[in-house]
């Protein structure tokens, strides 16, 4: 019975240790709220964790102008408490300040893989050194290894409007950059970071999720085939529309996919093939009133404007009399000049609009081919 009686004891203290190991849900040391900051550089995401402490102690004493060189001293120190002698800032408080990236990037122009790193920072008068550690799962700097480091960069730190608490901020964002500043004080230490081939990246993720169920609508092939040539890949564009038209079990034959399709034929220069899918396009059953009108705006706005009048002398003929017709008529005539014709279509266009705003756009056009003046 003893025996039972101290090796239940024995396993009731090992089950407390394990519940006092996991910790528990105290306030931040110093107060020094936890915070996060992401944000997508196209399909790349950029995030930060952070701690982040104020400008006022936490006695209230005001630190304004003693931050940089004193709270944060320049240069590497040794801060007196485990195994790094010569210690960077940890970029923020308590734990480490985590800077974690889905996909390789580039830093100041230098190349860091995608991953989780401890941000570290060297501190200067005039220039900073931004450290990103392998390790990511310290507190703070105290156990810091520059044969950890996987990246330093150096940036340049500039005065900024007043911030009490430090702060990550992304300040500048493009297609295929961005820029994230910490701000504390009166001072923002900005860091660049870059992607080289954002639209390849696009591509890659299009890719992986045509191969999941998105994969089984054509729909989803003409939106990637027509993102393809807006970026100007002609040959990825030609194989997800040949595919929207092809593909077994998906593909299917209609005015959109064999439009996109003639397009991407066009765009690598198989000329004749796009005009002889483009003529199927245009007189598939499926072409309705409007993906024919649309299709001649757009030609007018290439300047194609020989096409566009085909086009919509087409759609006239297998739509007669109806608004967008009308409407598309008159814009072609009046590019082409024959100002004429334009207006007689415009006058019934006018007399068909379906609303107030066409009918001032419309009115407005034929007092332009009044005129002699092109509507467009």
């Amino acid at each position: 019975m003893r025996r039972t009686v101290i090796t239940s004891l024995a396993a009731l203290t090992l089950c407390a240790s394990a519940v006092l190991a996991q910790g528990i849900s105290v306030p931040p040391s110093g107060d020094n709220q936890k915070s996060s900051v992401a944000q997508n550089i196209g399909v790349v995401k950029v995030t930060i964790d952070y701690s982040s402490p104020d400008v006022h102690a936490p006695n209230g004493d005001d630190r304004r102008g003693k931050i940089w060189g004193t709270l944060v001293p320049y240069g590497l120190t040794n801060l007196g408490f485990g195994t790094c002698k010569e210690c960077p800032w940890r970029a923020g408080a308590n734990e480490n300040t985590v800077f974690t990236v889905s996909n390789d990037v580039r830093v100041e122009g230098q190349p860091l893989a995608a991953g989780r790193y401890g941000l570290h920072m060297i501190a200067a008068a005039d220039e900073w050194t931004v450290i990103f550690s392998k390790n990511s799962s310290s507190w703070g700097s105290f156990t810091y290894d520059a044969a950890e480091d996987a990246l330093r960069v150096k940036v340049k730190p500039s005065k900024n409007e007043y911030h009490e608490w430090l702060t990550y901020e992304f300040t500048d964002r493009h297609p295929d950059k961005a820029t994230v500043a910490l701000m504390w004080e009166d001072m923002q230490i900005p860091i660049n970071s870059t992607v080289d081939d954002p639209t390849a990246l696009h591509l890659a993720r299009i890719r992986e999720e045509l191969r999941n169920s998105q994969g089984f609508t054509w729909t989803n092939w003409v939106a990637a085939a027509q993102y393809a040539l807006q970026a100007k890949r002609p040959n990825d564009a030609l194989e997800f529309a040949d595919a929207a038209v092809n593909r077994t079990f998906v593909g299917q034959e209609n005015f959109q996919t064999l439009n996109t399709l003639a397009m991407a034929q066009e765009a690598v220069g198989k000329t004749a093939e796009s005009a002889a899918t483009r003529d199927k396009a245009i007189n598939h059953p499926t072409a309705s009133v409007f993906d024919l009108h649309q299709w001649g705006r757009q030609l007018l706005a290439q300047g194609k404007k020989d096409e566009a009048i085909k086009v919509f002398e087409l759609n006239a003929k297998k739509h007669p009399n109806v608004w967008p017709v009308n409407v598309g008529l008159a814009r072609a005539y009046s590019a082409a000049g024959r100002y004429k014709d334009a207006l007689e279509y415009a006058r019934l266009a006018l007399a068909q609009a379906p609303d107030d705003l066409n009918k001032q756009s419309l009115a407005a056009g034929v007092k332009k081919l009044e005129a002699g003046q092109d509507w467009n």
